[in-house]
């Protein structure tokens, strides 16, 4: 069964003339209330849904730090997280990067992880993270709440860019946050409302709709994911495999700019594309976006839901 899908922007009041629980959408709205529910359970706390991980990012980030407070940011991460961040600068937040491997540094207010990172697939020191006074936030868009469910290891907040392994049909653009504390969750709640970062219906339901299949495409990208990089570290003309051995993300690296160029134009199967964790195979030079950040020769693979082998047959001829 298919949960209802609500477009309504407003509903009338009561009888006496009061709001219900549903009244403006960009407060609260059927689908984004159901949508929201089933993540948190999930997850294993109160989740917000966004209009994408960026502003779910944006919207965290805002709501919980003052001018001059300073975030510890994974290195290694997400690049997209650092230019959030950056541009949020004028507003008086500083950023400071570091190992997420090990502690986070002394003397900042909010320690951002990543679980895994991407593109380097670095897993955090969960226990040495929640150690700090500091609230702790994991990525773990890679990981989804099938490999890691990063409240019951003592972290503030879960945050998800949902386009990618919860929506999973590359079709959609959500980010979400959940909070272990409720009383945080509200006032993100409130502040989401105050500010309109809000996410439509639309978006909401093929959520719904993606975390049906969650697990089992999750499983499915994980047994993949492990295959290829097996495969790969094997592979004459690749110099460094990275994967954390959960998740359908995978980065390597051949010799130069120019030859990641050539292997990612050169597969068939596997599209020449941004993003993740859709039920298509995608492969991209990461160096296009990040410069000098990564490796010349690093090449990002999300593993979709084709068959093994013949992803490995595309991969094997695009390197040759």
């Amino acid at each position: 069964m298919s949960e209802p899908l609500d477009r309504s922007s407003l509903w009338p009041y009561d009888e006496r003339g009061e709001p219900g629980e549903f009244y403006y959408q960009r407060y609260g709205h059927p689908t984004g209330v159901a949508a929201e529910a089933a993540l948190g359970e999930l997850d294993g706390g109160t989740a917000l849904l966004f209009p994408s991980g960026a502003g779910a990012t944006a919207a965290l980030v805002l709501s919980l730090l003052e001018p001059g407070d300073t975030i510890a940011l994974a290195e290694g991460g997400y690049y997209g997280t650092g230019v959030t961040f950056a541009a949020l600068t004028s507003w008086g937040l500083r950023v400071v990067e570091f190992d997420q491997t090990g502690p986070p540094p002394h003397g900042v207010q909010l320690v951002w992880l990543e679980a895994p990172s991407n593109p380097f697939l670095t897993m955090p020191d969960l226990e040495a993270a929640v150690a700090h006074p500091a609230p702790v936030v994991v990525d773990a868009t890679v990981a989804t709440p099938v490999h890691l469910r990063p409240l019951e290891h003592g972290a503030d907040f879960a945050l998800h860019s949902a386009s990618k392994c919860l929506a999973g049909h590359d079709d959609v653009v959500l980010g979400a946050v959940v909070c272990r504390d409720s009383a945080v969750a509200e006032k993100l709640r409130t502040f989401r409302g105050r500010t309109g970062i809000v996410a439509a219906p639309d978006p909401a339901w093929l959520l719904l709709r993606g975390l049906k299949t969650l697990d089992l495409r999750v499983r499915r990208q994980t047994d993949t994911a492990a295959l290829l990089a097996e495969r790969l570290r094997a592979h004459p003309a690749v110099e460094t495999v990275r994967y954390p051995g959960l998740g359908g993300l995978l980065s390597f690296d051949v010799s130069d700019r120019e030859t990641a160029r050539k292997v990612e134009t050169s597969t068939s199967v596997i599209v020449n594309a941004t993003s993740l964790g859709g039920v298509t195979s995608l492969i991209e030079s990461r160096a296009r976006w990040e410069g000098d950040r990564v490796p010349p020769g690093l090449l990002r693979l999300s593993a979709g839901l084709e068959d093994p082998e013949a992803l490995w047959s595309d991969l094997e001829q695009a390197l040759g």
